[in-house]
């Protein structure tokens, strides 16, 4: 007899308290049920349930197999599922995290046409500048920017971003280019309030040494695109990615602060759950993402 409906037969027997329920549950005979459970006593060569005209409980020994074949069981039907998931079309709800700023500028502009490749996929995209935790908060997946602090998680790299201190020409005519690192102690800075490690620039000396700015700004706000509006109208200095100042940069909007100071480059990258098995949606998603931006960074925005 095939040893996983042994296994099936016994486990059944043993979740619904008897031969009779078990049947039911399996669609097949009592008798069946009963055959299959002796013959796996049988190769065994171990009485694996009590029995008596009232009641079928497991022994010692047959609840130590039930937890092990109760396992494999289970392992059994998720390999199915699986297989079934991965032939059919990704669908489903698709819970996304990102940050506000890339995702207002970058990925909104591209949902249409995700979802216009996957009808059955519906997405709620939420936007906010907080960590969130994936799993226990029920996110499929997040777009993050920088280091990666969550070890545990699969990343796939979706392209770069370079951050620059940038302000307006009315500003530099103003206040002076800073020609130094300690210059920004005399210059007007606009902070990014949402930033964990408050109003703090790590910047990267001409000589490779890393450097830290820690100075009052005199304007702090919690969204990206709206420091980049205060340093277009001349208000100070922003340390910004790319994906945010690139086209006013071009537009001759904003200027590099100090173009002697070597790029600082962030990833971008898709982050999910860990497991071998990535859900369909999920992988189609960041399959699209990784072709969307694949002429974008680190400047090219």
């Amino acid at each position: 007899m095939d040893r996983l409906t042994e296994m099936e037969a016994f486990a059944n027997v043993v979740d619904q308290g008897g031969f009779t329920d078990a049947a039911k549950k399996m669609g097949i005979s009592k008798s069946a049920v009963s055959k299959h459970v002796s013959s796996l006593e049988a190769r065994l060569g171990a009485r694996l349930l009590n029995r008596t005209t009232r009641r079928v409980s497991p022994t010692e020994i047959g609840l130590a197999y039930y937890d092990r074949a109760r396992r494999v069981l289970n392992d059994a039907g998720e390999a199915d599922a699986l297989v079934t998931s991965m032939q059919s079309a990704p669908s489903g709800l698709l819970r996304i995290s990102v940050a506000t700023d890339f995702g207002v500028n970058h990925l909104s502009p591209v949902l249409s046409e995700f979802l216009s490749d996957f009808p059955d996929i519906t997405v709620n995209m939420v936007l906010n500048n907080r960590y969130v935790e994936l799993i226990s908060e029920g996110f499929d997946m997040a777009v993050r920017i920088g280091e990666l602090e969550d070890s545990t998680l699969r990343a796939r790299k979706l392209t770069e971003t370079t951050k620059r201190m940038i302000a307006s020409p009315a500003y530099f005519e103003k206040y002076g280019h800073p020609q130094k690192i300690d210059d920004l102690n005399e210059h007007k800075l606009l902070h990014y309030s949402s930033q964990s490690s408050g109003n703090v620039w790590r910047l990267t000396a001409p000589s490779g040494e890393k450097r830290q700015v820690r100075t009052a700004g005199w304007l702090s706000v919690n969204d990206g695109q709206s420091l980049l509006n205060a340093a277009i109208s001349g208000l100070g200095i922003a340390y910004l990615p790319s994906y945010l100042y690139a086209d006013a940069m071009e537009q001759g909007l904003v200027m590099d602060a100090m173009p002697s100071l070597p790029d600082e480059t962030q990833g971008i990258y898709a982050v999910y759950p860990p497991g071998r098995f990535t859900q369909p949606k999920v992988r189609a998603f960041i399959d699209f993402l990784v072709h969307s931006f694949a002429d974008k960074g680190p400047m090219e925005w």
